[in-house]
C-alpha cells in the first residue's frame, strides 16, 4: 500500500517539515520540504501545507516527528484535533534507524527527510494526547520530585559547611532558610495533590482500594497514574512493565548465554516511587510479596534482585486493582486457588476405606501433576502407567 509520510523536526522556535511518498514497490520519494514557526500560526501554515500536497487523497498520511522534551506537545495536539494520523517516537529509535539507513550527515533537514521516510516505511503506533486531569497530576508529582532532589542536595552542602575547617554562619544560615522553603512548599505540593486526586470521584474510590496495600501511599499511586495516564493505552500488565523498564532482556546468541537482565529502558519516574514501598512490603511480610522475595532470594541470593521483583509485582497489582475496582486483599491468591480446587472434578472415586484394589487396576489420585505409577501384577515385570500428572512421583512396588 502506498502511503503519504510527513516528518517534523521539532525543535523551541521551528519545525523542519519533509513531506514524502512511498509507492508499491518500498521505494521513498521526496515531495516538498519547508520550514515553519514553532507556534499555533505555523502550525495552521504546516496543516495547509501538507493538504495542499496531499493530491491523492485516497492514499493516507502519516505524520512522524520525535519527542523531544515538551516542544514537540503543541504541534502533536494541534495536527491530532485536525484530524491527522500522528506517530511520536523516542529519540534513540529515531537515531538508530537514522543509523541504520546510511545518513551521514547530521542536521535538521536530514533529520526531517529520515523520519518521513521512517513514517512511510515502518507501521508506527498511532499517538493520542494525555488527558488534562493527569497531565496536571504528572505536573504536581514531578515538581514533588524535584522538589526532594533540591532538599537533598541542599543538606548536603549544608552538612559540607557545617563540617568544614571554617565554618561561615551566613552561609548556613541562608541554607537553613532554604531548607525550610523547600519544606514547605513539599507539604503545598502534596496538599494541592490530594485535592486534586479528590476532585475526581472515580479515581478518589480506586485510589482508596489501592491504598489499602500496606506500603502504598498517595505520592506512590499518583505517580504511577500520572506517569500512565491512569492505565488508558496498556492492554497488559506485561505492556505496563515494559514502559516502566521491568522487562526481561536476553541476552544469547548460538552456543553462547549472555546474562539475562532487566532492561530498565523505561519510565524512571515509576521505578523510583516504586523503590521505598517494595522494601516496607517486605518488612511486614505482605502476601504474596514477601513470598515471592524469599523464593527469588533462595534462588540467587541477591536482596535488591529481589526487591526490584517485588517492584514489578507491585505495578501489575496497582493495575490489575485499578482496572477491577476492588480493594486489596492479600489472601486473594489463596482463594482463587482453593475455588479452582473446589471446581475440579475427581478422575476417580476414592476406594472404601479398608477396601483394596484388584490386581491390575490403577487408581487416579485428582491432581495436576504428572506422576508414574507401579502397577504389582503377578508373575509379570513390573509396568508403570501415567496418571495424567506433571511431575515424578515415588515408586516403592505399590499401588498409589
Amino acid at each position: 500500500m502506498s502511503k503519504y509520510s510527513v516528518g517534523l523536526d521539532v525543535s523551541a522556535k521551528e519545525i523542519h517539515c519533509c513531506i514524502s511518498l512511498i509507492d508499491p514497490v518500498q521505494r521513498v520519494v521526496v515531495k516538498a520540504t519547508r520550514m515553519v514557526a514553532n507556534t499555533v500560526k505555523g502550525f495552521k501554515e504546516l496543516d495547509t501545507w501538507i493538504v495542499r500536497h496531499h493530491k491523492l487523497k485516497e492514499l493516507p498520511v502519516a505524520i512522524c516527528m520525535e519527542a523531544t522534551g515538551i516542544y514537540y506537545e503543541n504541534c502533536a495536539l494541534f495536527l491530532h484535533k485536525a484530524g491527522h494520523t500522528v506517530s511520536v517516537i523516542l529519540p534513540n529509535k529515531a537515531k538508530k534507524y537514522l543509523q541504520a539507513s546510511g545518513i551521514k550527515s547530521k542536521n535538521d533537514r536530514a533529520d526531517a527527510r529520515g523520519l518521513a521516510q521512517m513514517g512511510a516505511e515502518k507501521h508506527l503506533d498511532i499517538w493520542s494526547p494525555m488527558g488534562e486531569y493527569f497531565y496536571q497530576l504528572r505536573q504536581l508529582t514531578r515538581h514533588h520530585e524535584d522538589l526532594q532532589q533540591m532538599k537533598n542536595v541542599t543538606a548536603n552542602r549544608l552538612h559540607a559547611a557545617q563540617r568544614g575547617m571554617y565554618t561561615n554562619r551566613e552561609v548556613v544560615k541562608q541554607l537553613k532558610k532554604q531548607i525550610r522553603l523547600i519544606d514547605k512548599q513539599i507539604d503545598e505540593c502534596v496538599s494541592a495533590m490530594e485535592k486534586h486526586i479528590r476532585s475526581n470521584d472515580v479515581v478518589k474510590e480506586k485510589v482508596e482500594n489501592i491504598c489499602k496495600l500496606k506500603g502504598i501511599g498517595l505520592l506512590t499511586v499518583a505517580t504511577v497514574l500520572a506517569e500512565t495516564n491512569g492505565f488508558e493505552l496498556f492492554r497488559n500488565a506485561r505492556q505496563l512493565a515494559s514502559f516502566a523498564g521491568y522487562d526481561i532482556v536476553e541476552n544469547q546468541s548460538g552456543t553462547r548465554v549472555g546474562k539475562t537482565r532487566m532492561s530498565k529502558k523505561g519510565n524512571s519516574h515509576i521505578r523510583r516511587a516504586l523503590f521505598m514501598p517494595a522494601l516496607v512490603t517486605v518488612t511486614h511480610k505482605t502476601k504474596p510479596f514477601f513470598d515471592l522475595y524469599q523464593r527469588t532470594l533462595a534462588k540467587h541470593g541477591i536482596k535488591m534482585k529481589s526487591y526490584v521483583a517485588v517492584q514489578k509485582k507491585l505495578l501489575t497489582t496497582i493495575y490489575a486493582i485499578w482496572k477491577r475496582n476492588e480493594p486489596f486483599d492479600e489472601n486473594h491468591a489463596a482463594k482463587a486457588s482453593a475455588k479452582e480446587q473446589e471446581s475440579a472434578l475427581p478422575l476417580r472415586a476414592e476406594p472404601a476405606a479398608g477396601e483394596a484394589l484388584p490386581n491390575k487396576e490403577i487408581k487416579v489420585v485428582p491432581t495436576t501433576r504428572l506422576a508414574l505409577h507401579k502397577v504389582s501384577i503377578p508373575d509379570k515385570k513390573p509396568m508403570y502407567a501415567s496418571s495424567g500428572m506433571t511431575n515424578i512421583g515415588q515408586m516403592d512396588g505399590s499401588v498409589k
